[in-house]
């Protein structure tokens, strides 16, 4: 189960995705056009959010954060906030 709240930290902006480590997971993911990314986490796939967090970093277009304790298998969603002008 994960600390509450949980503790998010800039983390890297590379690889983009998700990426575990000894710690807990890095996200990082490419939009030219969002002005926030949230990491949205589940207990199961059919329930509620359990956790919303802002990804913190920010190199260039990357949005990227490490959330300490995440494991493999944690289930998850991305939300992006900003402009919605599709062309």
């Amino acid at each position: 189960m994960l600390a509450s709240p949980p503790t998010v930290l800039p983390g890297r902006p590379h690889p983009l995705g998700a990426d575990c480590d000894a710690t807990g997971l890095n996200v990082a993911v490419y939009s030219s056009s969002a002005t926030r990314i949230e990491l949205c986490l589940f207990d199961r796939v059919d329930g509620p959010e359990t956790a919303t967090l802002t990804l913190p970093g920010r190199s260039g277009h990357v949005h990227h954060g490490h959330v300490a304790g995440l494991r493999p298998g944690q289930i998850y969603g991305l939300r992006a906030h900003g402009p919605y002008e599709p062309r």
